[in-house]
């Protein structure tokens, strides 16, 4: 219950917060509001924390680094040619192979990141952790919604 009361403080706390600050802010903002609700839900150990954060933040890291990439990609080539409908057929294919090449990068790192944590985590937690994953997501998403609608 004191979980849980901590992690609704933090959240109304970091939404005011939110709406004043600069992009990088918010992001740190909703970084550290997706480390307190997983810690919460993963209901890790102290040792288990020290071993895990490392290695979930090196795979964070690495799979939005590979999102980023694909994403200024697609962008760029839009930006570049006004819209989409603009794109010539070689700039969509090759946009389509990075996509491609991106999903299979982000599959290998998520193996590999499964691969180091098992010899943290039980496969249990593991599980909790990708459904907090997109549980947080989630929440996320419908507290930008309500916002603004604001």
């Amino acid at each position: 219950m004191k979980n849980i009361l901590t992690l609704m403080c933090l959240s109304i706390f970091f939404s005011w917060s939110l709406s004043a600050q600069k992009p990088s802010e918010s992001r740190e903002k909703i970084k550290a509001l997706k480390i307190a609700y997983l810690t919460e839900q993963l209901n890790l150990t102290t040792t288990e924390a020290e071993k895990f954060w490392p290695i979930y933040n090196a795979h964070d890291k690495e799979h939005n680094a590979l999102r980023y990439k694909m994403r200024t990609a697609i962008k760029n080539a839009i930006d570049k040619n006004t819209s989409v409908d603009n794109i010539s057929e070689k700039e969509a294919q090759d946009l389509i192979q990075l996509k491609l090449e991106t999903d299979k990068k982000i599959y290998q790192s998520q193996s590999a990141f499964i691969s180091n944590v098992k010899k943290v985590l039980s496969y249990k937690k593991i599980m909790k952790l990708q459904v907090a994953e997109m549980e947080f997501g989630r929440k996320l998403m419908r507290k930008y919604k309500r916002k603004r609608k604001e």
